[in-house]
């Protein structure tokens, strides 16, 4: 067997291996000549970012201290869940994945942050909002699975920003949900995100935000 290594594409190497038909003796003069002609071969490229993928570790417990005395230690105690206030669920389980109906800035079971950003509210009060409402989703989640040490991966958050027709800065206000949940869950936390305007949002809050989360069966 031959095995030879050729650069291809954008991957570091790739192997090729040609497996001759059989045992056989000496080569004649016109054979030799001829095998070292190309010989067409199956040929497996593997990205980087294959690898990436598929041996990425978002584990929630990266430092081996439990979710629970992380917020211990950060000075975080999470919210009581809220309950829904329309004819929907706060959250749906299915398989290993936990979709988290949109969440207010709740502070003490009360509304905060009330207003539009660029308008009423500046972009360091919309991000606290942000962040309120990042905590009220990690309580849903706890609520919906008992332990948050369950959780792999924050795969996505949805927000939607109550903004002034010319505000423009809503990824800096979600930025406060975003750096909450690396800040909690380390790498596990870092998710797909989309940051919306609204013209208004229930209850006058500033910010709403709905997540997806992995967890462990």
């Amino acid at each position: 067997m031959e095995i030879f290594y050729r650069k291809v594409g954008g991957a570091s190497r790739t192997q090729i291996t040609r497996q001759p038909s059989a045992t056989r003796g000496p080569l004649s003069t016109a054979e030799a000549g001829r095998a070292t002609l190309p010989v067409p071969s199956v040929v497996i490229v593997k990205s980087a970012r294959q690898d990436e993928c598929r041996g990425q570790d978002t584990s929630s417990k990266e430092d081996g201290m439990s979710i629970e005395q992380r917020l211990k230690d950060l000075g975080i105690a999470l919210p009581a869940a809220a309950a829904a206030v329309a004819n929907y669920v706060p959250f749906v389980v299915t398989g290993n994945l936990v979709f988290v109906s949109g969440q207010l800035p709740l502070e003490g079971g009360k509304p905060a942050v009330l207003g539009k950003l660029g308008k009423d509210v500046g972009v360091e009060d919309g991000a606290r909002a942000a962040r309120l409402c990042a905590l009220n989703l990690l309580a849903q989640v706890k609520a919906a699975c008992g332990d948050l040490d369950r959780v792999r991966r924050v795969v996505r958050l949805t927000a939607f920003v109550a903004s002034d027709p010319t505000f423009t800065e809503q990824p800096k206000v979600v930025n406060g949900a975003s750096d909450l949940m690396v800040e909690v869950l380390g790498d596990a936390g870092r998710h797909a995100r989309v940051a919306v305007g609204a013209p208004s949002l229930p209850l006058d809050v500033a910010v709403e935000i709905e997540g997806v989360f992995e967890i462990a069966p």
